[in-house]
């Protein structure tokens, strides 16, 4: 069990909860404005999912994303809207539909991920690689503890 002390600063905490992760989207966020990208963060978790992982399922979205599925609706409705995905029906179960890039979003692919790398490499300037390593199984075990 770990000491009270790393709360009760609330340092850790914060970290925790996502102070370095918010700093990492609120930068990409910019990255993609300034290259005139009109897409949020959000949008772009749900695109890189399916450049990852092609036909996806609403619930797959949602469990690959870590959102809940009135988020996940909206998200797809938006990028829909903008022409970025397709909903189409599942092949085998007509309750489901799988949602797919299209072309105009298969464009912005590179682009983004570029900016990403870029962003990630700035955040993790001057760490060496095994504290990187430390501190993704930290994360992962804080993770699974907790899921």
């Amino acid at each position: 069990m770990l000491n009270n002390q790393l709360f009760t600063g609330g340092e850790l905490y914060a970290f925790v909860t996502g102070k370095a992760s918010t700093a990492v989207a609120r930068t990409l966020q910019k990255k993609f404005t300034a290259s005139k990208l009109n897409i949020t963060i959000e949008q772009w978790s749900v695109l890189h999912q399916l450049w990852k992982f092609e036909n996806l399922s609403q619930q797959q979205l949602c469990e690959k994303t870590f959102r809940d599925k009135p988020s996940i609706t909206r998200l797809v409705d938006n990028l829909e809207k903008q022409d970025l995905v397709k909903r189409t029906p599942h092949p085998t179960d007509r309750r489901k539909n799988v949602i797919i890039a299209t072309p105009k979003a298969k464009k912005l692919q590179q682009t983004t991920i570029l900016l990403a790398n870029e962003t990630l490499s700035e955040a993790l300037s001057g760490i060496p690689q095994h504290q990187i390593d430390l501190c993704k199984q930290a994360l992962e075990v804080i993770y699974e503890n907790l899921k």
